[in-house]
């Protein structure tokens, strides 16, 4: 019996495919593409078209609002300076093509206001979100980490901080410091800390469990090495997630400050204080 594998014709047909194999070019086979977590979140997001319409709206009031500098005064007049020559003709515009959103009681373009207050408001929840976050990471690393009295020490504290209302106790601090936007975001950074420890201490306490922590023990890594290098970069996901959704809560606080009085200073311009000179004129001149 002839077996058919080794007849001169598949032994032929062999040698080809070898050959051809050896001569095919190094790349050309075709690869699957590398799938990283970006390109993931990424096709995650293009699908929900609810959250693509909010992140082209969200970037394009920042780039309004970060080039403001640029064509506002030039196009709508400066925010803050009033003509006394011309302040009663301008007064209380109507919306028009000149000043689509009208003029105020000085004179000065209503749009040209709020977007330069879209500046203050970017600024303030940026950065009153970027000290709470600092602030808060260091405490729930140290309380979930290190745990026995730290951990009491810091929670308590925390639950004295989330004891009294947030925004009354904002209020109190701007009356201790004074008013000014640098007052603003310090004092909305400081009491944001607390929630932002007690997710963070959640996650730690989650993560340092895990073997790569103990290993890293084993070796004789440092505490600040293991949390800097292990525990942090598996534990700071919701963390972002959360810094992100509290940049809202920040400009809705400056906000509402400013329309009190206790934010910004006229005659800068802020959402709050927009608000606060328009009230007065919304049952007449709507």
């Amino acid at each position: 019996m002839t077996d058919k594998n080794n007849t001169p014709e598949a032994q032929q047909a062999e040698d080809a495919l070898k050959q051809e194999e050896l001569t095919e070019p190094a790349g050309s086979k075709a690869t699957a593409p590398t799938r990283t977590l970006w390109s993931d979140a990424w096709k995650r997001l293009k699908r929900n078209k609810l959250a693509m319409l909010g992140a082209i709206w969200i970037i394009f009031m920042v780039i309004v609002a970060v080039s403001a500098p640029l064509w506002a005064p030039s196009v709508l007049g400066d925010p803050t300076a009033a003509d006394s020559a011309t302040m009663t003709a301008n007064s209380r515009l109507i919306p028009s093509l000149e000043h689509p959103f009208g003029t105020d009681t000085l004179g000065r373009d209503v749009l040209c206001r709020v977007v330069y207050g879209a500046r203050v408001s970017l600024a303030v929840g940026v950065l009153a979100t970027a000290i709470s976050t600092a602030i808060g990471l260091i405490m729930g690393a140290l309380a979930a980490y290190y745990g026995g009295i730290w951990d009491t020490i810091i929670m308590r504290l925390a639950d004295v901080f989330m004891a009294f209302p947030y925004t009354l106790f904002v209020i109190a601090m701007i009356a201790v410091m004074g008013n000014g936007i640098q007052n603003v975001f310090i004092a909305i950074g400081i009491l944001g800390w607390p929630s932002i420890a007690r997710v963070f201490r959640s996650a730690i306490l989650t993560v340092k469990e895990n073997d790569y922590v103990d290993a890293a023990r084993a070796m004789g890594a440092s505490d600040l090495r293991i949390i800097a290098r292990h525990i942090f970069p598996n534990s700071v996901a919701s963390i972002v997630v959360y810094a992100t959704m509290n940049i809202g809560g920040a400009i809705l606080t400056e906000s509402a400050l400013s329309y009190l009085g206790m934010g910004v200073v006229p005659p800068d311009p802020s959402w709050g204080n927009l608000i606060s000179d328009g009230q007065t004129y919304l049952a007449t001149q709507p």
